[in-house]
């Protein structure tokens, strides 16, 4: 595999909340060649801050995580650190998932029954400018764009009687952004957010933000990007 990469090592960051998936991904890439693991956090928040401390050429980043998730960390990342590529390696392919931590910036995605040599491939080719996919990502995406553009529907009104500001908060959890993120985008304050969200759960029975993400792709609120 050495010579496949030129000889090039990849300066990796691993962040996984789970000690013992995060301890087990270290320790099958130190026996891999073309990949040197730098450094490992526990939750978005802390591989931020590795990213900005060690200059790490890829983060493999799990997606749901405490404190700050994987999409907010890896917009974070690729706006402060664009030096830093990041490849999503998560136990979820499902549209919900993948499009928000594509959005997000990530040019890779793999699921983790992916095996040692797949992850090297996949950072390697993001270093190169190629997308590091997984075959089901990868198979997934071609459905989505050899789908039939939807006909142009007339707005309708918000379901489960959210309001427009709610609503407007619904888009920006399904674009993955973080309560803070919210706040700044709307120029409100967190606890106005906060308080918006909690309104919003009420009224559609939601009890966390990978529900309200799924329910926003249910109800046709929010389309995955088509190129």
């Amino acid at each position: 595999m050495t010579d496949e990469f030129d000889g090039k090592v990849a300066r990796v960051v691993v962040a996984d909340d789970q000690t013992v998936v995060r301890e087990g991904i270290v320790m099958l890439l130190g026996l891999l060649p073309g990949v040197e693991v730098v450094g490992a956090a526990a939750d978005g928040d802390e591989a931020v801050r590795l990213v900005a401390e060690l200059a790490p050429d890829v983060v493999l980043m799990d997606l749901r995580m405490p404190r700050c998730d994987g999409v907010a960390a890896t917009r974070r990342i690729r706006t402060e650190h664009p030096g830093t590529q990041v490849v999503v390696l998560t136990t979820f392919g499902d549209d919900a998932s993948l499009f928000p931590a594509l959005k997000a910036g990530a040019r890779g995605y793999l699921t983790k029954d992916a095996g040692g040599d797949e992850i090297v491939r996949a950072v390697h080719s993001v270093l190169s400018g190629d997308a590091g996919l997984s075959p089901s990502v990868q198979r997934r995406l071609l459905e989505r764009l050899s789908e039939p553009e939807p006909r142009p529907a007339e707005p309708a009104e918000p379901p489960d009687g959210l309001t427009a500001r709610e609503t407007e908060v619904l888009l920006l959890i399904a674009d993955g952004l973080s309560n803070q993120e919210i706040a700044r985008t709307l120029h409100v304050s967190t606890a106005t957010v906060k308080t918006h969200i909690n309104n919003m759960f009420a009224k559609t029975g939601l009890k966390d933000r990978a529900q309200a993400v799924r329910y926003a792709y249910a109800k046709g609120l929010v389309r995955p990007p088509t190129g």
